[in-house]
C-alpha cells in the first residue's frame, strides 16, 4: 500500500513496568518515533526541512490510543502508519503496533494534527500543492470513528487467536 509504511523495532526492557509490560507512555514514544521515520521514508522530507521550506508544521492536537494486547520486553513489533483523514487544516494519522508476524495488534493510535504557521502562530490551510501531494498517500479505512476502529481491531485479534 503506497500510503502505509512499516518499520520493525524491539521493545526494550527498561521501557517496561515492574510486571513486565510495555509502559503505557512508552507506546506513544515507540509509535511517534516510528511515524517520524515513516515521514522521511514515505514523503522524502523531515519535519525540520518542511519548516525551513514553508514556515509551517503539523502540531498534534489530539491523541487517541487503545491498548489491545500486552507487549513484553524484547518483543519485536511492526509499527505502521498512514494518513486516514485529510482536511483543509487537519489530518489524522493512524499508527498500529503489531506483532512480528503482523497477526496480533498490540495498540492503535490516532493522532490528529493541525497545520500550523510558525510565523503567524496559528493554524493555516494546507496549500493546494500539499493537498495534491498527500492525496496519493491517503488510505481509506471503513471506520470513521476511533471507537468503531478499535472494536474492529479487537475482532481481528479474536479471529487471530481462534486460528
Amino acid at each position: 500500500m503506497k500510503g502505509e509504511t512499516t518499520t520493525q523495532t524491539k521493545i526494550r526492557f527498561n521501557d517496561c513496568d515492574p510486571i513486565g509490560h510495555l509502559n503505557n507512555v512508552k507506546y506513544l514514544d515507540y509509535m511517534l518515533n516510528a511515524r517520524e521515520d515513516h515521514v522521511v521514508e514515505t514523503y522524502g522530507f523531515t519535519y525540520e526541512e518542511h519548516i525551513r521550506l514553508t514556515g509551517c508544521t503539523w502540531v498534534a492536537i489530539q491523541n487517541q490510543i487503545a491498548y489491545l494486547k500486552e507487549v513484553r520486553p524484547n518483543t519485536v513489533v511492526n509499527i505502521s502508519s498512514k494518513i486516514i483523514k485529510l482536511g483543509e487544516r487537519t489530518s489524522v494519522v493512524e499508527i498500529l503496533m503489531r506483532d512480528e508476524k503482523n497477526e496480533a495488534i498490540h495498540a492503535a493510535l490516532w493522532t490528529t494534527a493541525i497545520y500550523f504557521s510558525m510565523k503567524e502562530r496559528r493554524s493555516v490551510p494546507h496549500s493546494p500543492e500539499l493537498m495534491e501531494f498527500f492525496k496519493d498517500f491517503w488510505v481509506e479505512i471503513p471506520e470513521q470513528h476511533f471507537e468503531q476502529r478499535t472494536e474492529s481491531l479487537r475482532k481481528e485479534n479474536k479471529q487471530w487467536r481462534k486460528s
